[in-house]
């Protein structure tokens, strides 16, 4: 058992802000946590309990509620004592045990590999903070105690954490506001990813402190006289940037240790907000202010709750100056950022500023719930947030003056999903600043933005290439994923429709029928999975039929084969109507690339695991790799209301003169067809090949693309490939 003497930290900041009845409950919690844990160490040495109680110790620091701190002693009772969530709720209520299981692990699933059970850990916390955002207040304490202590770990493991700290941890402090957490968190990373290197750049910045000392008291001196002469109460604090923020700084930049370092950093602490300004206005008549350097964080607000006013000065020695301006509330958001929303609440003080804190805090709460909703598994969850948690920001405004926060280099497609969902999967074009402009431009601060959308219009693939917020992203993903399972679902319906006509059975006889038992016997939730998992080639359709058949109407099995599978035959001898193929299936019926089949061509379908449907042209040589799985080829032909565009792939052979390829391209033009993509390669001087990926309706309009080309002098031949 651990003695009371040691906590005699915890104790002298808890008691100077929580009341005696609540400093009564954290010793209460000691004891039983000491109770729990007794017997269990830590790496580092010591009693396993030390561990809780520092954690609870960095919370009470930037002065977090008494549950919080309960929490963070009891943070690992459930996971690694016998003692249950039950347990904490009859002792200490069911506030703090809720947090105390959002902070736990799911160690008692089996996962496949360790990745996976940290995204799902990671997911579960998110959600638990979505109730609860102390849950993951604690979790950063608990991990920064953690980097505290990451000295006696293996180094590859020291890595491993370091990465996760960098990639996840500090950015999600950085994302609640809590500046205190996110440089030491930061810090202690870089430590242990580049031991050399951080060695290096502090003993630089050791040596260069002493040098630097003299022009620090000469600004700061010349900036307080300045403000006590015009009246006004201020704090000048010098500052120092942290060790991995100059790092990033010289890597991001590519700027030598003596370029970053000829920059000198200041605080201006203020009353309140129109001394902020009137402080601006006497710096910038004490140094010339850098033209374009100005950034007013007051008006608007970083999507962290941040506060300040920045400008960049020309200083004495020809060295710049960066000074932050802001109010002691400011000042107090900026280093605890969400932490703060309690301080001030415990004080009574009722200041709007970490409210507004709180409030987005909860809008990013919020916008990962929506990711998390849409998300397709635990790790895609864990990558969007990763994308989502940039320290750069964009502000760009609708069309109603309302402002909107966006990473840099978010598109207008990225804008809409961050105004709505819908309006994002409407989206067909945008005017920025009333210019029209394509979706993928990249936004800068200060446009104005406004969507235009289209009802006929869907999410296309392709902004996947190009989005850069995680909503965006993660709704797209969502909205496709849901398409190919309904296009899916659709043609295994078609499928199992035609391969229930040897049974003398139509698709709705048999959805007349129950078949929860087939359902369950398949393993399947639904009739919907079913048809799906046919539509994506995961399941035969004919044995499918054979099984409905046989459930409905059983039957003598002497006639079936050794493995009770009915042998079917080849697509291509099969004497039932083909399946029509119009073009318009969605995603779960694919056109060959190796033929590029169009309408007008004999067709042969293949059911291919996972892809759904492929399309081949009869003749492509492909076709004959398969003839041994006989079952997987289904007989199909072109719809007659076909009205897309098929891609097929065009060589022309022509000889070398001026402006042969423009004729060539005016020529496709004029028989309205898009060229998707062309390759030329010389074969000699006189003698020149080009390769076409065209976009045509069908053999027909094809035809009539390749007469207009061999009128072309210069073409020598122009002919379709048939298969490669």
């Amino acid at each position: 058992m651990a003695t009371p003497k040691s906590l005699d930290g915890l104790l002298t900041k808890s008691e100077a802000y929580l009341k005696p009845n609540q400093v009564k409950q954290i010793i209460a919690a000691f004891e039983f946590g000491d109770l729990a844990h007794a017997g269990q160490t830590r790496k580092a040495g010591g009693a396993y309990i030390w561990h809780p109680v520092a954690v609870a110790e960095i919370l009470a620091e930037i002065q977090l509620d008494h549950e919080s701190l309960i929490a963070a002693i009891l943070h690992d009772v459930i996971e690694d004592t016998p003692y249950t969530k039950k347990d904490i709720i009859d002792r200490f209520g069911e506030k703090v045990a809720d947090i105390i299981d959002g902070v736990t692990k799911l160690g008692k699933l089996a996962f496949d590999n360790p990745q996976e059970a940290q995204a799902e850990s990671f997911r579960k916390m998110m959600l638990a903070m979505s109730r609860d955002i102390r849950v993951i207040l604690i979790k950063l304490a608990d991990r920064l105690h953690n980097m505290r202590t990451l000295g006696v770990m293996r180094p590859d493991k020291q890595r491993r954490i370091a990465r996760e700290t960098l990639d996840i941890y500090a950015p999600i402090a950085a994302r609640l506001g809590i500046n205190s957490f996110r440089t030491e968190l930061e810090d202690l990373g870089f430590k242990a990813m580049y031991p050399r290197r951080y060695a290096a750049l502090e003993k630089a910045i050791k040596k260069a402190r002493g040098n630097r000392k003299e022009i620090v008291e000469q600004i700061s001196d010349a900036l307080n006289v300045r403000l006590v002469q015009e009246g006004y109460e201020a704090r000048v604090l010098g500052r120092e940037k942290h060790l991995y923020s100059l790092y990033k700084k010289m890597r991001q930049k590519k700027l030598t240790f003596v370029e970053v370092l000829d920059i000198f950093a200041f605080r201006i602490i203020v009353p309140n907000v129109d001394d902020c300004y009137r402080a601006l206005g006497l710096a910038h008549s004490l140094y010339k202010p850098l033209p374009g350097k100005i950034k007013d964080y007051i008006a608007i607000p970083k999507a962290n709750g941040y506060q300040s006013l920045h400008t960049l000065l020309f200083g004495p020695f020809g060295v710049h100056i960066e000074v932050q301006i802001r109010t002691d509330a400011m000042h107090e958001v900026s280093e605890h950022g969400i932490a703060a929303h309690w301080h001030y609440k415990l004080n009574n003080k009722g200041a709007t500023h970490p409210h507004a804190v709180d409030e987005r805090a909860q809008e990013w709460v919020r916008n990962l719930l929506e990711i998390q909703q849409s998300a397709g598994n635990s790790l895609d969850f864990l990558e969007n947030v990763k994308i989502d948690l940039f320290p750069d920001v964009t502000y760009v405004f609708t069309p109603q003056g309302d402002i909107v926060t966006l990473p840099r280099n978010a598109t207008a497609v990225d804008f809409a999903y961050a105004v709505h969902t819908n309006l994002g999967h409407a989206c067909v074009g945008c005017r920025i600043d009333r210019q029209l402009m394509p979706l993928r431009t990249p936004l800068e601060s200060g446009q104005t933005v406004e969507i235009i959308k289209s009802k006929e219009i869907q999410p296309n693939p392709n902004w996947l290439n190009f989005v850069t917020t995680a909503k965006a992203r993660s709704q797209i993903r969502s909205f496709l994923k849901n398409q190919h399972d309904q296009s899916a679902e659709e043609l295994g319906q078609k499928l199992l429709t035609k391969a229930l006509v040897p049974h003398n059975l139509s698709y709705d006889q048999v959805r007349e029928k129950n078949l929860i038992a087939l359902i369950e016997q398949l393993h399947l939730d639904n009739w919907s999975q079913l048809l799906t998992d046919i539509g994506l080639g995961r399941r035969m359709a004919g044995l499918v039929a054979k099984q409905i058949a046989d459930s409905i109407q059983p039957r003598d099995t002497t006639n079936s084969s050794a493995t009770g599978q009915q042998t079917l035959p080849a697509a291509h001898k099969s004497h039932h109507h083909p399946l029509a193929i119009s073009g318009t299936e969605g995603l779960v019926v694919n056109y060959a690339q190796c033929c590029h089949p169009i309408p007008g061509d004999k067709i042969i379908g293949f059911m291919s695991s996972g892809k759904g449907l492929v399309i081949h042209r009869q003749e492509c040589k492909n076709v004959r790799h398969y003839q041994n799985q006989p079952d997987k080829w289904l007989d199909v032909e072109w719809s007659l209301d076909s009205e897309q565009l098929f891609s097929v792939d065009v060589q022309v052979e022509v000889k070398n003169q001026r402006g042969t390829l423009a004729m060539v391209a005016s020529e496709i033009a004029n028989t309205k067809t898009d060229i998707q993509r062309v390759r030329s390669e010389d074969k000699d001087e006189t003698y020149s090949v080009m390769h076409f990926v065209l976009s045509v309706r069908n053999r027909e309009h094809l035809e009539d693309l390749l007469r207009h080309l061999r009128r072309i002098p210069a073409i020598e031949k122009a002919f379709r490939i048939e298969s490669h």
